[in-house]
């Protein structure tokens, strides 16, 4: 079976190549990078690519953008992502034609080698392998999806004047309404994001949170 490697972390990269060749895979290419991730799977047309989800130039979603890339590109090319970091923007993009031949684990959580040999076998052959705090986490994002859509457009509105940080006045004044309708709007979002008053909690940041989430 051959795996392509893209890890930018060079010790974790020769540490998973001499554990998965021990194991009987045929590591043809272990990279840093996206770009020698696209250079290997087009050279060596490997069965799975490992992917990292932060990897240079700057160490945020590059890898899973690769791995997504990569996805549409040669779909009978197994993806497993391995990270430390759950990434569900572009997670959920990965999944959403099939998860077939799709895996997404994280780091910490692979207590044995052999198991995660085991879910990379399964995902070269078209199987699935997800951690669970991966599908809780991307079920939640699901779920905050479902109720920024529940908001009208003059609420959203509202609400991405609130994350520029304007006050009910100056909300009120940018779209010509009147600060009790800016009021009216702000609870009405509450609401349909299922924010209940709490003294724990600010509620106007936590609408913020959701719609930049």
């Amino acid at each position: 079976m051959r795996v392509v490697i893209a890890e930018d972390n060079a010790i974790l990269r020769d540490g998973l190549t001499a554990l998965l060749s021990e194991r009987g895979f045929e590591v043809v290419a272990a990279v840093g990078d996206p770009t020698g991730l696209h250079a290997a799977v087009t050279e060596h047309a490997p069965d799975v690519a490992v992917v990292d989800v932060r990897m240079p130039p700057t160490f945020t979603d590059e890898g899973l953008l690769a791995a997504l890339a990569l996805r549409r590109s040669r779909p009978r090319t197994g993806v497993l992502v391995f990270s430390q970091w759950i990434e569900t923007r572009y997670a959920t993009e990965l999944l959403a034609a099939g998860a077939g031949g799709v895996g997404y684990l994280l780091k910490d959580r692979v207590a044995d080698v052999s198991d995660f040999a085991d879910a990379l076998r399964r995902v070269a052959t078209g199987g699935t392998a997800l951690d669970p705090e991966v599908v809780s986490q991307l079920m939640g994002a699901a779920r905050q999806q479902d109720s920024l859509s529940k908001l009208t457009p003059r609420e959203h509105e509202v609400l991405e004047s609130m994350a520029q940080g304007l006050s009910n006045s100056a909300i009120a004044q940018a779209l010509t309404v009147s600060e009790r309708a800016i009021e009216k709007h702000i609870g009405n979002i509450f609401t349909k994001l299922e924010l209940p008053p709490s003294d724990s909690h600010h509620r106007r940041v936590l609408a913020v949170l959701r719609l930049k989430g």
